[in-house]
């Protein structure tokens, strides 16, 4: 009797969870049509305007056109050289040699 009372009670947590879930996929779904306004919880529909992410845009309030990050491929060697260029370039630097003082 105690496995039937386990069974029962597992199944209806299940289904609670399958009815969970579907619904944060709805209301995730209609989050993604909404545009956010930068004045804190108020959003604007998606319809209305459009308003891009202030990292987007320049200092003129432009949209961006160009990527945000370009990476280029650099050797072990040449990282290490500018590493240590840089430390030794700063002020917090204090050499090990009394004589380069």
């Amino acid at each position: 009797m105690l496995h039937l009372l386990y069974i029962f009670a597992f199944t209806i947590l299940a289904f609670i969870a399958v009815a969970n879930l579907i619904r944060n996929l709805i209301m995730f779904s209609f989050d993604t049509e909404r545009t956010y306004s930068p004045m804190g919880n108020a959003y604007i529909s998606s319809k209305t305007r459009y308003i891009p992410h202030p990292e987007l845009l320049d200092n003129s309030g432009n949209l961006i056109k160009e990527p945000l990050l370009v990476m280029r491929s650099i050797n072990v060697e040449d990282a290490r050289e500018k590493l240590d260029a840089l430390y030794e370039a700063s002020p917090a630097h204090k050499s090990e040699n009394p004589e380069e003082a």
